[in-house]
């Protein structure tokens, strides 16, 4: 949560619509540069002067039911920390680049109806009982 003067002074800088946005989807109001974009429309944006230590990068995802998973992993490594350029200044965080990497970035699909599930070939040691009611 912000304090008073921050949030007003936040406000002040991103204009009332970005504002309830920001209070709608993030549930705090963060003003900083727009770092770049990615090919899903979402928007990261980085602030290094006011915001509290590892607080300074977030993402503002397009879609309004956004899933993490839609953050591609150029732009995971870099919002979580683990390198310092962003994809748009590293080559070699880039899509497309590396020979193994998968050409669509696919989204988790776990609790769908496309999740991965697991089946045996092998036979069951225990069958199931099946009741038979013999006439009377």
């Amino acid at each position: 949560m912000s304090t008073v003067t921050r949030t007003l002074r936040n406000l002040r800088r991103v204009g009332l619509k970005d504002y309830f946005n920001q209070m709608m989807y993030i549930g705090d109001t963060k003003a900083g540069t727009l770092i770049g974009t990615d090919r899903f429309g979402n928007k990261y944006y980085e602030n290094m002067t006011e915001e509290l230590p590892l607080r300074t990068r977030w993402v503002d995802y397009k879609e309004h039911e956004y899933m993490p998973c839609q953050v591609e992993p150029g732009w995971h490594a870099w919002i979580s920390y683990m390198v310092d350029a962003p994809p748009t200044a590293d080559k070699l965080l880039q899509p497309g680049q590396r020979t193994w990497e998968i050409p669509e970035h696919r989204p988790n699909l776990t609790m769908s109806r496309a999740a991965f599930k697991t089946y045996s070939t092998t036979r069951p040691k225990y069958s199931a009982w099946a009741p038979v009611a013999a006439p009377r």
